[in-house]
């Protein structure tokens, strides 16, 4: 094998394939890039785990084609490292030959036939915009869980009725909720996968700069147990996650006492301040009162803080405890310049959601359930 390619040609591609190798692969091949050059003047890097597989194309000029396996994370510390020049590859013998400008490297081939076959190119089942997508799995993984007890909720729920997508996640203490539109290949598409939460997060950062990713769940995507997600020239499968997912739409509250519509800005800033003098695990209470928000933190012989912020409060006045971490998560995805925070009862779960005037028209496309948490004394 021996080809030319551009520095950063070869330093995006190797990077995008990489990135999601297991840190202790269970068996040494899969910590390694398979690159295969092609008579067609391309080459193209592929990485696969059992659970996650990346494929990228891209041009090359290639003398002789071929296929080789090697060590995917130093490949692509080199290749970003590399002198602002073409890139040459060719192996001879045992040994995998990296030049670029007087750089020079060595590496070891790994053994290409132990390399387990990749999952097939998935047909795709439709497609949706790029960076709606990435927004909307920004909006619910934050609400994943990230321990093994329940591995059901690491992942995000995607369910696709016709035109019509809802993510979801829950770690039992928050929920997240959005909802788009994409535009499926049949109008009567009906699909549910659940997928890892970290998974989906990386791979729709990853393409949503595309401008439209294709999706293929079920049968399109290889089987039951694939989805697949194609953006240019870039490809990647994931492993769905077994079991059935919890009831949890019916927490959604479908009323509420108390409303209160803050600007989103002015009220992460607050939050933030205050929680300076929270430990670990202490909540931040937020009091509402007629025009104000005042959010406080510590008591007696604790590091103490409050800070006042304008509110328009619609309903009895109530007081409420959050976890402020969970609180900051949830208003750092919601993306309008005011936040509507919904109450039926102190302890009660609270849903935030978002308009971009404070008079005006509620988004409910994303919503974020949080559960409060008990005062003590």
């Amino acid at each position: 094998m021996k080809f030319r390619v551009e520095r950063d040609v070869l330093a995006e591609a190797v990077t995008w394939v990489a990135r999601g190798l297991p840190n202790r692969p269970p068996v040494p091949v899969l910590a390694g890039v398979l690159l295969e050059a092609g008579d067609d003047g391309t080459i193209t890097l592929s990485t696969f785990d059992y659970e996650v597989s990346a494929r990228i194309t891209v041009a090359a000029e290639v003398a002789e084609a071929g296929t080789v396996l090697v060590l995917g994370r130093l490949l692509a510390d080199i290749s970003r490292n590399l002198p602002a020049k073409p890139v040459d590859v060719a192996v001879e013998g045992s040994k995998v030959q990296v030049t670029c400008g007087s750089s020079r490297f060595a590496l070891l081939q790994m053994p290409a036939d132990e390399y387990p076959t990749l999952p097939s190119s998935p047909e795709p089942s439709g497609s949706v915009d790029g960076t709606l997508f990435t927004q909307a799995v920004q909006q619910v993984q934050i609400a994943a869980d990230r321990g093994d007890t329940l591995p059901i909720l690491t992942g995000v729920r995607v369910e696709v009725e016709g035109e019509k997508v809802t993510l979801l996640a829950t770690d039992r203490y928050r929920l997240a909720m959005r909802e788009l539109t994409w535009s499926p290949n049949a109008a009567d598409a009906s699909h549910v996968a659940l997928i890892p939460a970290r998974t989906l997060a990386e791979t729709a950062k990853s393409l949503g700069a595309a401008g439209s990713i294709d999706i293929s769940l079920g049968q399109a995507a290889g089987g039951s147990g694939l989805v697949g997600f194609e953006a240019g020239q870039r490809h990647s499968t994931s492993r769905v996650l077994d079991g059935e997912y919890p009831k949890v739409a019916k927490i959604f509250p479908t009323n509420s006492e108390t409303d209160a519509v803050v600007d989103t800005e002015m009220l992460i800033e607050a939050v933030k301040r205050v929680a300076l003098v929270t430990e670990r695990n202490t909540p931040v209470r937020l009091r509402f009162t007629p025009d104000q928000l005042t959010i406080e933190a510590g008591t007696g012989d604790d590091a103490q803080a409050s800070e006042a912020v304008e509110a328009a409060v619609d309903g009895p006045e109530i007081e409420v405890a959050f976890n402020p971490g969970y609180l900051l998560d949830g208003l750092g995805v919601l993306g309008t310049t005011f936040t509507r925070l919904s109450f039926t009862a102190p302890l009660k779960p609270a849903m935030i959601t978002g308009q971009e005037e404070r008079d005006g028209e509620l988004d409910t496309t994303y919503r974020y359930v949080l559960q409060p948490v008990r005062l003590a004394g």
